[in-house]
């Protein structure tokens, strides 16, 4: 029997693992486990999780093993959504899962992969990682001998696609969703003209928190962006003073690690100082009427969101566009788009269980079947098979 001692500490608000609306498959529960840690643990033995560890954050997988992966990052993120879950009085284990879920629908080198997907399924339904993500632990994954996916609970499905907000504003229709919400069967149930629940929107602030603190992070250690410059942000700089004037004799990679620690410190104490507001003002008495606010409960202040927005600026414009990132997802871009091509063109080519149900060269059923091989892959791997299909290597 579950004990459910953190019943005592979750707020009305929050979900509750005993109140789940159940999974699309029924399943007798955990002897050890409630259900949202059925769906942690889920996530964590799937295949699409183990290979976030070669897929870029920023910098390509293969560049150095001391930058940030999609896995390295996700398990930052799920750290801090349970730091900010425990003091909302969140349930804990799902933050966790939707943290560690978030990022299983990216393809192979980042945002520049899957603006490469997304231009090359144009015509065939599109392509959006959050929705990829939907269809990875729903289809994609076939581990379980009584369904396909991962037949997760319904409050961590609606996390997983919602965790940035509604997906339907007013009149919008179902014809605005991504191809893939709507090839889910259930897609109707997961409500997306509602606000996620408490813990999806924790997860998506911790993911906000994560990448733009591993960004200065990995950017300094990289070299593409150097302290000085950063001294000139709002409270960025700030932070990196103090740290300089209090450990002046410290070498740049303790002072660039301490500087980093604070500013999550200082970014988790604002969404808590700011989220604590909202909520006493809403005053939500269960999990739905806290999803039907018209307005997020889980936020930065007014003043965090001016800082974040400066940091990103700064950061896009001497990070992001550097002249080697730019060439690193050039050649990204490349890569993908070769082996999407290739693949449409000639699936004679794909592994004989990729080929299994397609309908033809340049099909619509091919091309996401395609699509969701590419989005499978690790960085390393896509650069070797590019290799394989597009170098000769003694055949001939």
């Amino acid at each position: 029997m579950i004990i459910a001692a953190t019943d005592r500490t979750r707020a009305p608000y929050a979900c509750h693992p005993s109140q789940s609306r159940g999974r699309r498959f029924a399943q007798a529960d955990s002897a050890m486990r409630n259900a949202f840690q059925r769906d942690r643990d889920r996530v964590i033995h799937s295949a699409a999780f183990r290979r976030l560890k070669g897929k870029t954050q920023v910098f390509v997988a293969h560049e150095g093993d001391l930058y940030r992966t999609r896995l390295t990052h996700s398990l930052e993120v799920s750290q801090i959504a349970r730091t900010l879950a425990r003091a909302l009085r969140g349930d804990e284990d799902l933050a966790e899962a939707l943290a560690l879920a978030h990022d299983l629908g990216h393809p192979p080198f980042g945002h520049e992969g899957e603006r490469e997907l997304a231009l090359k399924m144009k015509d065939f339904g599109g392509f959006d990682h959050n929705a990829q993500t939907l269809r990875a632990i729903t289809k994609l994954e076939v581990r379980y001998p009584e369904f396909d996916g991962l037949n997760l609970t319904w409050e961590t499905l609606e996390g997983v696609v919602k965790h940035n907000g509604p997906l339907l504003g007013p009149g919008q229709s179902e014809a605005d969703l991504p191809w893939a919400f709507t090839d889910y069967d259930g897609w109707r149930d997961l409500e997306f003209e509602t606000h996620a629940g408490l813990e999806a929107q924790i997860a998506a602030l911790a993911d906000d928190i994560a990448y733009n603190n591993h960004d200065i992070d990995d950017g300094l250690s990289s070299g593409l962006l150097e302290i000085e410059p950063l001294l000139e942000l709002p409270l960025v700089g700030d932070i990196f003073r103090r740290v300089r004037e209090r450990w002046p004799d410290k070498p740049q990679t303790i002072i660039v690690h301490e500087a980093v620690r604070e500013l999550i410190g200082v970014m988790v104490a604002d969404v808590l100082e700011e989220s604590s507001k909202r909520l006493d003002r809403a005053r939500p008495d269960s999990a739905q009427a806290l999803r039907e606010l018209d307005h997020p409960v889980v936020a930065f202040s007014e003043e965090m969101v001016m800082h974040l927005a400066a940091l990103r600026r700064h950061l896009f414009a001497h990070m992001y566009r550097h002249y080697k990132v730019n060439r690193m997802m050039s050649q990204a871009r490349r890569v993908t788009g070769e082996l999407f091509d290739l693949y449409l063109s000639n699936p004679g080519v794909l592994p004989s269980d990729v080929q299994a149900g397609m309908t033809g060269a340049g099909t619509a059923q091919t091309a996401r079947a395609v699509c969701d091989y590419i989005a499978g892959m690790t960085d390393r791997f896509a650069v070797e098979e590019h290799r394989r299909l597009f170098t000769v290597q003694g055949y001939f």
